[in-house]
């Protein structure tokens, strides 16, 4: 069965939400007419990247009625879109929501805020604290994950053993010099994350990167569409707005899964075992029961 996938590279306005908004309608309309089943968005697509205070002017629910609204525009599709999330408990959270007809199916909070080189997320935002993935049907279960999540391989690998035939991972990546040798290099770099995530997961990937300007930073877009077996099925330019549209099929997943069982094979519980002995380590702590060398 194929499932056909839209990536809505473009550039949100910064701290514009109901432009946004409108902006993320018209994407999400043209996916629905080219016959996309689900549209991905960038990282916070309905604030733009650089909020520093603005932060809590931009939040919004997860249960914020403009969301159930922006997914409507397009019955039947579903929607992942980034934007800042203000919890019950008043932390905010940079989050990825999943939407169908209205509801929301799926949510992830950012786990991996970058506060190196240009970045300075954890000022601003609080870090997500669950690793899940979501049911969304015909396709299975799909895996959510913003930006630096990727950059941290036990994320991607936890939510492909949990179940996930898709992950979507919405950035907003600036460049490096762009243009340089030093800024493809780290584009690069992306690309052999991503192809090493899905071969070794047997999972295809949805990557939804953002392009545009803000305060001084230019983002490349790039996005791109993998199949199980880390082949590339469609791919976005680099800096220009567009919808980059391509299908994976269930079947290329199944048989992959058969040709290369890497999934069914891992040794889960020697790998906890050994993830205890290691935090035991480093905290100081006594040895896990059975863990001493014999």
């Amino acid at each position: 069965m194929e499932f056909r996938i839209g990536l809505a590279q473009y550039a949100p306005r910064l701290g514009e939400v109901d432009a946004n908004l409108e902006l993320a309608a018209g994407w999400l309309r043209r996916g629905a007419t080219e016959g996309a089943q689900l549209v991905a968005f960038p990282e916070l697509a309905l604030t733009g990247y650089l909020l520093s205070d603005l932060v809590p002017e931009v939040a919004m629910r997860a249960d914020d009625p403009r969301l159930a609204t922006l997914s409507r525009e397009a019955p039947g599709v579903v929607v992942a879109i980034g934007f800042v999330e203000e919890t019950d408990a008043h932390r905010f959270c940079n989050s990825a929501a999943l939407l169908r007809d209205g509801e929301l199916i799926g949510l992830h909070r950012k786990v991996y805020l970058p506060t190196y080189g240009m970045f300075d997320e954890g000022r601003f935002t609080r870090a997500g604290d669950r690793i899940r993935t979501h049911p969304v049907e015909p396709l299975g279960s799909i895996g959510l994950s913003v930006c630096e999540d990727f950059w941290h391989a036990s994320l991607p690998m936890l939510q492909a053993l949990d179940g996930a035939s898709l992950l979507v991972n919405l950035a907003a990546g600036p460049a490096r010099a762009p243009g340089s040798s030093a800024g493809l290099a780290a584009i690069a770099g992306w690309h052999k994350m991503q192809d090493t995530y899905a071969l070794l997961g047997t999972v295809a990937i949805a990557f939804c990167n953002r392009v545009g300007n803000e305060e001084g930073l230019t983002f490349w877009g790039g996005s791109r569409l993998l199949g199980a077996d880390g082949s590339t099925i469609a791919q976005g330019l680099l800096y220009e707005e567009a919808l980059v549209v391509g299908s994976i099929d269930s079947d290329d997943l199944r048989m992959q899964r058969y040709g290369l069982p890497l999934l069914s094979d891992e040794r889960l519980e020697l790998v906890r075992r050994e993830l205890d002995r290691i935090i035991a380590e480093r905290a100081g702590l006594p040895s896990p029961p059975d863990q001493d060398d014999t």
